[in-house]
This record gives C-alpha cells, sequence and structure tokens, in this order.
C-alpha cells in the first residue's frame, strides 16, 4: 500500500476528502485542521491500494493540491489491518500490475539528466569494458554492463513518449547522447594511454576474440535480444522490482560496444568502429521501442481497469 500526506488549504479540504472517500482502495483517512505551517492548511492523511494510487494522485492534482499545498507518497512495507486488506481487495487488478504515472515521471525525470556523476558512470563502465573487449575477458564485460546507467535516459524516452512531453524526449535524448559522446571520448583517449604503457596493443584488436566478437557484429538477435530487455526493465521501474534491473542491464550490449567502437577508432579499425556503431543503435532502439510499447498496453489496461471499477464506499 501507500501512504499520502497532504497539505491542502482549509478552503479545499471538503474537497480533498470527499474524493478520498469515494475512491476505491482507500483507507485510514486522518484529517488534522490548520495543522500545517508551511504552507498554511489542513494536514490530512490517508493510506490507498497501489493499484487506486495513480487515480487518487491524478485526482489531487486536478484540485490543484500540488501547486496550492503538498503531495507527499511513501511506500507502505508493513501495514497490520482489517481495513487495509479491504481495501487492496477492492482496489481493481493486483498491486505489483499497477503503474504510478507522476511516480515513473518523476523517476525517469532525475534519471535522465546529464549530470557529472551519471557521465562518470557511464565512463567508467565504457572504460571497463574497453579491458573486457581487449582481453576477450566475458566477465569484465558483464561488470561493465552492470555498472552502465544508461538505462535511465531511456526509460526516459519511453516514459516521454507515451506522455506526449517533448521537452522530456529531448532532456532523456541529450543525456542519452552526449553521455555515450562524452565516455567514447574518454575511452578512446584512455586506450592511448593504455597503449603507451604497452598494457593495449594493435594485435589485442585484431585478434579473433571468440568471447567477445559478437560484440562488432550486430544482427537481427541484438535486436530482439534487447526488445525483451526493455519490456523487462520497464516493468521493473513500472512494478517497483528494481532487482531485474541489474538482469536487464547485462543482458544488452550498449556500454560494450560503445566501449569497442571507441578502441577500434583509437587504432583505426573503422570496421570494428562501425559494426559496433551499428550493434550500439540496434540496442539502443530495440530498448526503447519495447519500453514504449510496454507502458502504452499498460496505459490501456488500467484505463479498462478504471472504467469497470464503481464508486466504493468508504474504507
Amino acid at each position: 500500500m501507500l501512504h499520502l500526506r497532504l497539505i491542502s488549504p482549509a478552503d479545499r479540504t471538503d474537497a480533498v476528502v470527499s474524493l478520498i472517500e469515494n475512491t476505491v482502495g482507500a483507507t485510514h483517512l486522518v484529517v488534522l485542521p490548520d495543522a500545517a505551517r508551511t504552507p498554511a492548511g489542513d494536514v490530512v492523511m490517508c493510506d490507498v491500494a497501489r493499484e487506486a494510487g495513480d487515480e487518487l494522485i491524478g485526482g489531487l492534482r486536478g484540485l490543484q493540491l500540488d501547486t496550492t499545498g503538498s503531495i507527499a507518497v511513501e511506500n507502505i512495507d508493513l501495514s497490520l489491518s482489517r481495513r487495509a486488506d479491504r481495501a487492496e481487495e477492492e482496489a481493481p487488478g493486483e498491486g505489483a500490475d499497477a503503474v504510478l504515472w507522476e511516480q515513473l515521471t518523476d523517476a525517469t525525470h532525475e534519471e535522465s539528466t546529464l549530470t557529472v556523476t551519471y557521465v562518470a558512470f557511464l565512463a567508467v563502465a565504457t572504460m571497463l569494458a574497453a579491458c573486457g573487449v581487449m582481453l576477450d575477458n566475458a566477465i569484465l564485460i558483464v561488470g561493465a554492463m552492470a555498472v552502465g546507467p544508461e538505462f535511465g535516459p531511456l526509460a526516459g524516452i519511453s516514459t516521454a513518449l507515451v506522455q506526449r512531453a517533448p521537452r522530456l524526449v529531448l532532456r532523456s535524448l541529450w543525456a542519452l547522447l552526449a553521455g555515450f559522446a562524452a565516455a567514447m571520448v574518454v575511452t578512446a583517449g584512455f586506450s592511448w594511454l593504455m597503449d603507451l604503457f604497452g598494457l593495449f596493443t594493435r594485435s589485442m584488436i585484431e585478434a579473433g576474440r571468440p568471447n567477445t566478437a559478437f560484440i562488432w557484429k550486430p544482427d537481427w538477435m541484438s535486436f530482439v535480444v534487447a526488445f525483451l530487455a526493455g519490456i523487462a526493465g520497464t516493468l521493473s521501474l513500472t512494478s517497483a522490482k528494481s532487482g531485474a534491473l541489474i538482469g536487464v542491464a547485462i543482458s544488452v550490449t550498449t556500454v560494450p560496444a560503445a566501449a569497442n567502437a571507441a578502441v577500434a577508432f583509437a587504432y583505426t579499425e573503422y570496421a570494428q568502429m562501425w559494426g559496433s556503431t551499428g550493434q550500439l543503435l540496434a540496442n539502443l532502439g530495440g530498448i526503447v521501442l519495447a519500453g514504449t510499447l510496454t507502458l502504452l498496453a499498460q496505459k490501456w489496461f488500467w484505463a479498462r481497469q478504471r472504467r469497470r471499477t464503481p464508486t466504493a464506499e468508504p474504507a
């Protein structure tokens, strides 16, 4: 369940309370008149089943509580209450399937911001992958995939497309492209430095490398894997099962492809560079397409659930 803590102007509290009382899956309503100081107003608290949370939050925003007061949402790890159990039973669908669009938009907005930390993580991951491709070491490749933070902007693009938010699309696209460009430039410089110390050699990039050769040889399977990973990653974000993102990260070759392209460029192996670039674009495109289609399917599913939900008595 979710716990909502609201600050409501006194003249809107009755409307807020009425909305909560008529929301299927809402319970544990508490009203504290004149308890808030900044901003001034009443404090209203309630619990709501996750599957009913998006509708309630949307209604509260419709009352402009996000601009005249405050809406704070927290996850409840444990709730021992018969009323809470009843609220979850009455709410449509299952909590694990529910999508909190406001939470998703906020999370992807934060993750799709071009920051020093984001670029640093992506650059380090790409340099780790460069070591992996040069040494033909699959373990290093997997480690680099897990470190890479690129799924945030990819999810941001999908979310923005579904929500029809062109500014967020551009913001996420800028973070994705600028981040990879910076990481690849740093990795090319890293390769030249490693060559200077004799740790990288041209013979390494020219070798067959059976464990990692797939990185610069894209095919339709690359797109299929990326598409499936995009579905899994989007579901993990919308269902709050973040642990699944690790599996997504190590199933697509975005970071290794960028690393091999940078190293190949450093050694003027342009055939490998273009092959790796194709692999990178196939993975990025597959993830964005899958994420967008998954979110559209979830939006359609919950729209149907909402139309079927009757107005309930207070829980």
